[in-house]
């Protein structure tokens, strides 16, 4: 295992955050805020609790699931691309560096990020609302899994991805609207019974439940069903990736 390769690649990804802290950090932070703001506090004071929990903290694991999907797809994608973009990728393909290592070093420099991001919004939560964690290990468990997995997806969409506007498609078109309708801001149990079984179709469900049961002990779906589920996409996406490097598809001329 090429361990220089693998750490020059995963310090010139993260120093690429910091040249981007506005993009990557503030911004992030700031627009959650204003969710806590709006939903928890002006909205939060005229809905009841939910399972015996206040609204403003209901729904800050949705918050952070939010901010999770979304930077880690912005961060792989962007990482990926970008050498794409300026024809250095043909550089790092030929160096003495498997795609195995490649793939590590780039999805574990975007996980970091939004993992640190995730805390960060959890400390900010703490402003707003009443925050306690019942399982600790499970809530960074689900981090860790759901971080990886999407920055695995957002690695494949930098590499589909022929142009700028292409990297923002998936994320603003799919992955928001499946987080909003995925019970962030609810519980689908408050959902018609109709409903309740359409929307267990939304793999974001399973995310965010896991999630919110590792907080308050409380979740739409079995723990183990939502940590399975998400296994299950990290495998997909491992296997996606693994066919890519192999044929080469948009990386080789």
């Amino acid at each position: 295992m090429n361990v220089h390769a693998m750490r020059a690649i995963y310090l010139f990804e993260m120093a690429r955050s910091w040249r981007t802290l506005l993009q990557s950090l503030v911004a992030p932070v700031l627009s959650t805020s204003l969710y806590f703001v709006v939903f928890g506090a002006a909205i939060g004071n005229r809905i009841t609790e939910i399972e015996g929990i206040s609204y403003g903290a209901f729904i800050v694991p949705g918050l952070v699931m939010l901010s999770l999907l979304t930077q880690s797809i912005s961060n792989a994608s962007f990482g990926i691309y970008f050498p794409k973009f300026t024809g250095t990728i043909y550089e790092i393909l030929s160096a003495p560096v498997s795609h195995m290592e490649i793939v590590v070093s780039y999805v574990g420099a975007a996980a970091t990020k939004s993992i640190v991001l995730a805390i960060i919004i959890l400390l900010t939560a703490e402003f707003f609302v009443p925050l306690h964690i019942d399982h600790p290990i499970w809530m960074l468990t689900f981090l860790v899994l759901t971080s990886v997995t999407f920055s695995l997806f957002g690695f494949i969409i930098g590499i589909w991805a022929d142009g700028f506007e292409k990297l923002q498609l998936v994320p603003l078109l799919i992955v928001t609207p499946l987080t909003f309708l995925g019970g962030s801001f609810y519980s689908i149990d408050m959902l018609p019974s109709f409903w309740q079984k359409v929307t267990l179709l939304n793999p974001v469900v399973y995310l965010v439940s896991g999630f919110r049961w590792s907080f308050y002990g409380i979740a739409d779906v079995n723990v183990f069903v939502s940590l399975g589920m998400t296994l299950f996409f990290l495998l997909l996406c491992a296997l996606l990736l693994a066919r890519i490097f192999k044929t080469g598809y948009r990386l080789k001329p």
